[in-house]
């Protein structure tokens, strides 16, 4: 399959919008739209529901695009590889990142693996729960964060931090008037949750901290993204979770972020990586983790 046809897949599905993914990929909108159409035709699934006046993926698009950002992910680290050698890069270090994490923390760790090791070339790539553990047993991945730590045979997964639960909302909203905010409260409002198919143990662990609430859950969309639920949240679908550091970092002003009343529901983010002594890249990443942790708490 030809590759500009995944990237042209990509863009129009992050963004939604045939003139946005346009203007992103610099071509006219004509070309995009009738790639779709060539893309659809050939796979023989319909990717995208323009059944309503807002564009979606459907299940069988959201899964697609998990699989192109794979491909691409690999083609785009052959390149950097072959760069990185020939600048003379002493060693690599390839990190997975699901879409759902604590990025400042992650942040943190990366640019003080760079002041410690400058010759250590270090590339991140965001993906999948799914694709993470695929991307470890291939060994086109030296470790991976998430929010799951489901692996199979073949793979650790460690317990590294945990981040406590914050309600989002729509910048203009009722909760807004309050400091914090008890949880029976804010399930009293529709709700954008993760996708109990995505397998990224956000649902999971989201599931199991609204258990225990006394009010029925009014779920209006299942969302595979972070990206994808922050967007709904802002368009007033409904209101929903996720740690208060990853989302006040993007700085959107069409959202707002409430901590929960008393002590909140946390999410624990897992580091993945294969069974056995690790590499020695890896394990000075380990130590810097483990050294975060001591200085800031787990």
């Amino acid at each position: 399959m030809d590759f500009r046809l995944l990237r042209y897949f990509v863009a129009v599905a992050e963004e939604l919008h045939l003139g946005r993914a346009a203007e992103r990929l610099g071509i006219e909108q004509s070309p995009v739209s009738r790639a779709m159409r060539d893309l659809e035709g050939s796979l023989g699934v319909q990717l995208f529901d323009r059944s309503t006046r807002q564009t979606r993926l459907t299940w069988a698009g959201q899964v697609f695009l998990g699989e192109c950002r794979r491909v691409l992910a690999t083609v785009e680290q052959a390149v950097k590889s072959a760069k990185a050698a020939a600048q003379g890069y002493q060693g690599y270090l390839r990190i997975g990142i699901c879409d759902s994490l604590a990025q400042p923390r992650i942040a943190s760790l990366l640019a003080r693996s760079r002041e410690d090791e400058p010759e250590l070339e270090i590339r991140v790539f965001e993906m999948p729960f799914a694709q993470q553990l695929k991307g470890l047993h291939n060994d086109l991945l030296d470790i991976g964060f998430a929010l799951s730590n489901a692996v199979n045979d073949g793979l650790l997964a460690e317990a590294v931090w945990t981040d406590p639960l914050s309600v989002i909302v729509p910048a203009r909203h009722p909760l807004l008037a309050h400091g914090h905010v008890k949880l029976d409260d804010a399930l009293k409002f529709p709700l954008v949750l993760c996708h109990p198919e995505a397998a990224s143990g956000c649902y999971h662990q989201i599931q199991s901290a609204l258990e225990g609430a006394s009010v029925a859950l009014k779920v209006v969309d299942h969302v595979t993204s972070l990206g994808v639920m922050l967007t709904l949240v802002g368009a007033g679908y409904g209101i929903g979770f996720a740690i208060a550091s990853q989302v006040q970092a993007l700085q959107r002003a069409d959202i707002a972020v409430r901590p929960l009343v008393g002590v909140p529901p946390t999410l624990t983010t897992y580091l993945l990586r294969r069974q056995g002594d690790p590499t020695e890249p890896v394990k000075r990443f380990m130590e810097r983790i483990a050294a975060m942790a001591a200085r800031t708490g787990p």
